[in-house]
Order: C-alpha cells, then sequence, then structure tokens
C-alpha cells in the first residue's frame, strides 16, 4: 500500500516520524495542503518564528535557544530568459512566507569522491530555482552578533548549504553568533562564459555563480539586522571550491565592503579561467549539447538534465582533458567581474584591510585518490610524465624532492603518495600560503593553518584528506554520519571545540588566538603555522623542503 512519510520534515519539529497508510488519491492531495496543515496532521505544533526581510516576512521555527529560517529567497529564479543572467531581486511578498525547510539545490550530479560520505549527500530536491540561503541565530534582537557566511564546496559542480556537515545550529550556539548557509549556481548553469561564443546574444561572464553568492552577501547587509546579526561584522567562510569562492571575492570590486573578514580554507586565490580559455569551454560545450551558438531561445529551452549530462562528459578531475583542465566549470577573468587573477588582485590590494585566515590539511589529494583506478599502479616513469602537464621540466626535479621528503614523513615514498604530496601543496597549501603572504605585504593580519588529523575511514587511507575537518568546523562530529569519517575518542572532540573555538574568535575580532591553541601569531618571515591535529601548537616553517621547491613554479591550476 502506498503511503505518505512526513519523515522528510525536521525530526527536532515534529518528535517521531510518523506514516500513514493512505491511497495514491489522498496522498496527492495532502501533498498539496500547506505546510502548516502538515505539521498539525504530524500531531506536534512546533514553535514557530518570525523575522522581517526586504522582500516580505519569513516564518521559521525555533529549535531549543536557536531560530532557524531555511530556503529564504535571496534572489529571482534563474529560470526562462533568466537563465545564464547575473541574479536580480526576489520580488516582494506580502503574506508571511513559510521558512521551515531547505529550498532546492542547484542541479548536480554526485561525485564518486564524496559519493560515501552520507554527511555530504545533497537530497533530492533539486532544481535551478536555487537561489536561496538559511539563517541560524541565537536571538532576533540588537545584538548585533559576529555574522558568518558559509560557501559551500565542490568543485564547482556539486554541494548545497543543505549538507547535513554543515548544519549551523552548533557553531551558532557556541559562539552566540549568526550563521548563514548559501546556494549558488553551479557548473555550466553558473560558470560558463557565453558572451564570446554568442555574440552576446546570452551575456554571461561565467562568473554568474560568484554574483549569485555576492547578492546572498548583499541580502545579508540589507537584512541581518533583522536576525540578531551585525552587517559591520560579517566573516565569509567556505572550503574547495568555496574556498576557492572566497579567494575571488577578495578580489572582486563588486564585492567589497559586503564583508569584513575570511576564511578561506582548502582554496585560496589561484582558481580562474582566461577568458581565451573559458570561451574554448564555452564552444566545447555548445558543440556537445547541439545547439547552435545564434539561437539563445534554444540554448535556454535545453533541459537541466542534458546541460548535467555534457558537464560530467567535459568535468572529471582525474581523466581532464589537457585542453580543458580537471575542472573546467570555474571562475572567469573576464576583465569586469574579476577584472584580473585572483591573487595578483589581492597582492595589488584589493583585500587591504580584510583579516584572512587561511589553511589546508596534509593529504588533501587523499580523498580523491580511491577514485582514480590508475594511482595505485603509478611507476616513477608516469609519476615524472603525470608531473610534466603541470611543472614541465621542473618535474623530475619536484619529484626528487619530494620523494626525499615523503620518506623523511616516515610515510613510504611510492610514486602514488609523492604524486599526492605534491597535489596537495601544487592545489592546496600553496595557494594559501601565497596568499598569506600577499596579505602580509598590505599590512594586513593573516593567520595559517595546517589540519593534520587523521580520518580512520577506509582502515586509514584517507589520512588528514580533503573536507575532513569540515565536521570539526561546524561542530558535527557527534552526528551519525560524521563519526566514520572525523572519528571519535577525547582528542577529536577537544580538537574539535579548539577549531570552533579559534574560529569563532577570528569572526568576532579578526584575532584567531584562544586558550586552547595559545597565541596565533600572523603569519611572517617565520612562516608561523597552526597545527591542529592530535596535538595541536605552533610550528615555524613546517614542511619547508617541498615549500621551497615551489618557489619558481606556478601553482593552483585545476
Amino acid at each position: 500500500m502506498n503511503g505518505l512519510s512526513l519523515g522528510a520534515f525536521p525530526e527536532h519539529l515534529y518528535g517521531n516520524r510518523v506514516n500513514l497508510a493512505l491511497p495514491p488519491e489522498t496522498t496527492s492531495k495532502i501533498r498539496k495542503i500547506p505546510q502548516r496543515i502538515t505539521r498539525l496532521l504530524s500531531g506536534r505544533i512546533a514553535r514557530m518564528t518570525i523575522a522581517s526581510t526586504t522582500s516580505g516576512p519569513v516564518e521559521g521555527y525555533q529549535d531549543n535557544n536557536l531560530h532557524v529560517f531555511k530556503g529564504i529567497p535571496y534572489a529571482a529564479p534563474p529560470l526562462g530568459e533568466r537563465r545564464w543572467l547575473p541574479p536580480i531581486p526576489h520580488a516582494p511578498w506580502s503574506e508571511v512566507r513559510p521558512a521551515q525547510r531547505y529550498g532546492p539545490v542547484a542541479p548536480q550530479r554526485s561525485l564518486a569522491a564524496v559519493e560515501f560520505l552520507s554527511a555530504f549527500r545533497v537530497g533530492d530536491d533539486i532544481g535551478e530555482d536555487c537561489l536561496t540561503l538559511n539563517v541560524w541565530t541565537p536571538g532576533l534582537d540588537d545584538a548585533r552578533r559576529a555574522v558568518m557566511v558559509w560557501i559551500h564546496g565542490g568543485a564547482f559542480v556539486i554541494g548545497a548549504g543543505s549538507q547535513t556537515v554543515y548544519d549551523g545550529a552548533h557553531l551558532a550556539a557556541k559562539g552566540d553568533l549568526v550563521v548563514v548557509t548559501i546556494n549558488y549556481r553551479l557548473g555550466a548553469l553558473g560558470f560558463l562564459n557565453l558572451n564570446e561564443s554568442t555574440g552576446g546574444r546570452i551575456p554571461s561572464t561565467g562568473n554568474e555563480g560568484l554574483l549569485d553568492q555576492g547578492a546572498a552577501l548583499a541580502w545579508v547587509r540589507d537584512n541581518i539586522a533583522n536576525f540578531g546579526g551585525d552587517p559591520a561584522n560579517v566573516t565569509i567562510f567556505g572550503e574547495s571550491a568555496g574556498g576557492m569562492s572566497v579567494g575571488c571575492h577578495l578580489a572582486m570590486p563588486t564585492s567589497q565592503g559586503l564583508f569584513h573578514k575570511a576564511i578561506p580554507q582548502s582554496g585560496a586565490c589561484h582558481t580562474s579561467n582566461p577568458k581565451e580559455k573559458a570561451v574554448q569551454i564555452s564552444q566545447r560545450f555548445l558543440e556537445r549539447v547541439g545547439v547552435d551558438a545564434s539561437q539563445p531561445d534554444a540554448l535556454r529551452a535545453v533541459s537541466a538534465d542534458r546541460i548535467l549530462e555534457v558537464q560530467s562528459e567535459m568535468a572529471d578531475p582525474i581523466n581532464a582533458d589537457p585542453e580543458l583542465g580537471g575542472m573546467p566549470f570555474q571562475p572567469c577573468i573576464d576583465g569586469v567581474i574579476l577584472p584580473a587573477r585572483p591573487i595578483d588582485a589581492v597582492r595589488d590590494g584589493s583585500a587591504a584591510g580584510v583579516p584572512v585566515l587561511v589553511g589546508s590539511t596534509l593529504d588533501e589529494w587523499k580523498l580523491l585518490g580511491p577514485s582514480d583506478p590508475t594511482l595505485a599502479s603509478l611507476d616513477a616513469e608516469g609519476l615524472e610524465a603525470r608531473l610534466s602537464a603541470n611543472v614541465g621540466t621542473a618535474a623530475a626535479g619536484v619529484a626528487q624532492t619530494y620523494t626525499q621528503a615523503v620518506g623523511n614523513r616516515g610515510v613510504d615514498a611510492t610514486p602514488s603518495e609523492v604524486f599526492i604530496a605534491i597535489e596537495t601543496d601544487r592545489i592546496f597549501r600553496l595557494p594559501a600560503l601565497q596568499l598569506a603572504e600577499a596579505q602580509r605585504a598590505q599590512n594586513t593580519p593573516a593567520y595559517n593553518y595546517l589540519f593534520t588529523w587523521k580520518s580512520p575511514a577506509m582502515g586509514g587511507m584517507l589520512g588528514a584528506c580533503h573536507a575532513l575537518e569540515l565536521c570539526f568546523v561546524f561542530g558535527t562530529i557527534d552526528l551519525s554520519e560524521s563519526r566514520p569519517f572525523a572519528g571519535s575518542g577525547p582528542e577529536c572532540d577537544a580538537l574539535e571545540g579548539a577549531i570552533q573555538d579559534a574560529w569563532i574568535a577570528f569572526a568576532r575580532s579578526g584575532d584567531p588566538s584562544v586558550p586552547a591553541l595559545g597565541r596565533w601569531p600572523v603569519y611572517g618571515p617565520d612562516r608561523e603555522t597552526m597545527i591542529l591535529g592530535a596535538s595541536c601548537g605552533l610550528e615555524k616553517a613546517p614542511f619547508e623542503t617541498e615549500r621551497a621547491a615551489w618557489d619558481d613554479l606556478v601553482v593552483g591550476a585545476i
């Protein structure tokens, strides 16, 4: 017999989950009942809470001592003729708008590298009407709390602000601050430069996903005081593509003044396509999707499923097309939204006065290792061939330096382990250090960390991999979905507390020094780095031999 499950609604609102066995025609009718009546059917009325926004009132709910609002639109749906165009304000509403459920996530397909991590799954509510955000706040008052706005990662093709690991409740409650998570357009719908390829018929720059993020920050500026937050004390933070997005906002003229501090995690200011490459990618996309560039209406009519199909064919970080790169859908240096390569803009002072807390994990690339079937059989010749694609004639020297350095870490220096260490530094650690150096040159505080806690998952083979620090930052290691990945025990819990304390302190004051870690000095000539792991503490110039190998090489390109 068919039934209607209310289990999709938040369990803390409704108590035990209920399954009502009903015929299909009744189920169909019930699905059309307003959310408030549905709550009555569950046998429990949640405590509702209402806040005002510039578009109209929204109704969230109270969860313990927090007010929670989900699925608030911050821009108009990018549908129909608005597909691939910059975000515009949402039409106002007069009736109280329900805000108890997350909004749809941007169209996407899962990546094998993270599919086994249940805390990172995005669910089935997917659609182009995805420009929404979520707010956790201790009070709808005039407390003017520090605000933290999270930009999720996912290689610019997956992810959502609603992923379990990003539940903002723990961070908001512990820090007495306002936490905001956002959705933005992904992949070809958010990062495809069509302006040149279509002769201006679709004037997308390839930065529409970044503009979505900026629209969310503008919403925070205009509305967060009504949620107990301080619009003059906003920290943006993000990881992976989210950290790379943070790096772009440090360089974007339109983002200046919308935030005051930044925490890019495992991503910095080195991720952007030159316009020429972005145009090449768009032309390849048009060829594969089978629509003539002179027919914008036909292109806008292509289904999201077809777009995702072509997108998946083109975006493969493991088996990348040399002409497209492993992450073709990424921000574009269009000369306007992104006037220059972000790291160059920051070096020229675009983010002067914005304190930065930046870092990476020790074994970033190990998260992607299981998705690369050729990595385990990699030999010395194959290693050098792979490196040549990124560092040219320096490949042999880099391989030799890292082979010795990896061995000095007490790790068997197989070609696969050496490759993982090199890609970790090239794509993540070195861009972080270069961002810290760029801010130091602007007399702006920059702090560096290296996360070394190792995951117990897959028999420990993941090490201190990419994304592992996220449940520590958000305080979600206690979730059943997180423990197998994050680990457990007193050291694990202590690390979670220390990281949260540091992130909260930085959001409040721009200084991450806390009792659990001691004084955290700015990144200076001694390359002071806070080690966050089984034991925490300050180190000067950790892994310096590896860092020095990149002094004359380009880093960060994917």
